[in-house]
């Protein structure tokens, strides 16, 4: 069977994912032992705590290929949209590794303060540090371009972390140098700081990836693209209620509402709507799973109405849109959804809205949708 474009992307992208991971382990597994035999040698713990680091990105690693192997399955009854999400606890199980590792070695920095055992550096040492830092900024930039390239957050946490590694590296480096030139063991208080510095790196990680299993607001130019091609389509007047669901990197579904004549047929709206289908996928590479309609009147007396009712609507300054407005002049009907910022709550400017146009139109029938602000 032939296989469709967009399983080879994906494929690409896994291999690019486990082939750079690999390349980490390696890379980190080199140069955590002879960190390890440098910091045994010289009695250096900010060294034999940098090897430790090392161990831990290459953990890190090992942890975003078995996450990109899972992610890769293929639906099945229990999960028909994939396991693509399974990425996102992976990167989580990262960032936690760096917070483990920055906690662990502030605290034992902080134990030697208290130690006055000094250590004992040589050039040797310092030139495999030296090489080191260059080893782990080019491993870092490398693994965290090709993360971002694959939208991988795995790669891009274990890119951040390697170079987070060598700012570390490099500050033990200096400390040495420094111990040499002066007999001064400023170590342990390096050690503290970018201890500290990688606690916060590892916080923020977390707190990003925490973000995007909760959910977060859909990319702007993304949103803005998809309602563009949407409202090229001649029959379409407007888009609105764009909601765009994340199942994993480069997986989103989305749902959206079209505004069309009131006198276009179910056979029209059909045709159009597998035709917007098409272009939404084949331009964003998004899936627009349900495709809403709300209908525009065509007669001029709704037109006037509309207008005044906007007009009532739109001085609110906690109302960012008005749309789907639909009056049936025979029956004594209006109904139209009104988008609320976060700024008052739904109810509240649900009544202040009904009260108003009530007022205007007393023998009308209205209903108000409230909309969330859910897209730009």
């Amino acid at each position: 069977m032939k296989q469709s474009g967009k399983d080879k992307l994906v494929e690409d992208r896994d291999k690019v994912i486990v082939r750079v991971s690999i390349i980490g382990i390696l890379t980190n597994i080199l140069l955590s032992v002879f960190k390890a035999v440098i910091g045994m040698m010289s009695n250096s713990i900010a060294v034999i705590l940098d090897a430790v680091n090392n161990l831990s990105d290459a953990l890190s690693s090992v942890i975003t290929i078995i996450g990109t192997k899972l992610a890769s399955k293929l639906p099945d009854k229990k999960h028909p949209l994939g396991y693509g999400r399974v990425e996102y606890l992976t990167a989580l199980v990262v960032a936690g590794i760096v917070m483990y590792a920055g906690l662990t070695s502030f605290v034992e920095s902080l134990k030697k303060i208290f130690d006055n055992e000094k250590p004992d550096y040589n050039i040797t040492s310092l030139i495999i540090l030296a090489v080191a830092v260059i080893v782990k900024i080019i491993l870092g930039s490398y693994v965290k371009n090709r993360g971002k390239k694959v939208n991988s957050g795995s790669l891009i946490a274990s890119g951040s972390d390697s170079l987070f590694d060598a700012i570390l590296s490099t500050s033990v480096l200096i400390s040495a140098v420094i111990f040499l030139l002066t007999d001064v063991s400023l170590e342990a208080w390096v050690g503290i700081l970018i201890s500290v510095i990688i606690i916060k790196s590892g916080f923020e990680m977390i707190m990003e990836t925490v973000d995007q299993i909760l959910g977060v607001r859909a990319d702007k130019e993304l949103s803005l693209l998809i309602k563009s091609i949407l409202v090229k389509e001649p029959e379409v007047r407007g888009a609105y209620d764009l909601l765009i669901n994340n199942y994993g990197p480069d997986k989103n579904l989305a749902s959206v509402h079209v505004e069309l004549k009131d006198t276009m047929t179910v056979a029209e709206a059909d045709a159009l709507t597998r035709r917007l289908e098409s272009k939404v996928y084949q331009e964003t590479g998004v899936v627009l799973a349900a495709v809403g309609f709300y209908s525009y009147n065509t007669e001029g007396e709704a037109s006037k109405i509309q207008n005044d009712v906007r007009k009532k609507v739109n001085s609110h300054d906690w109302v960012i849109q008005m749309h789907g407005f639909y009056v049936d002049l025979q029956k004594k009907q209006m109904r139209f959804d009104a988008v609320l910022n976060f700024n008052i709550e739904p109810q509240k400017g649900l009544e202040i809205l009904y009260k108003e146009i009530k007022e205007a139109y007393p023998e009308y029938s209205i209903i108000i949708a409230p909309d969330v602000d859910i897209s730009d």
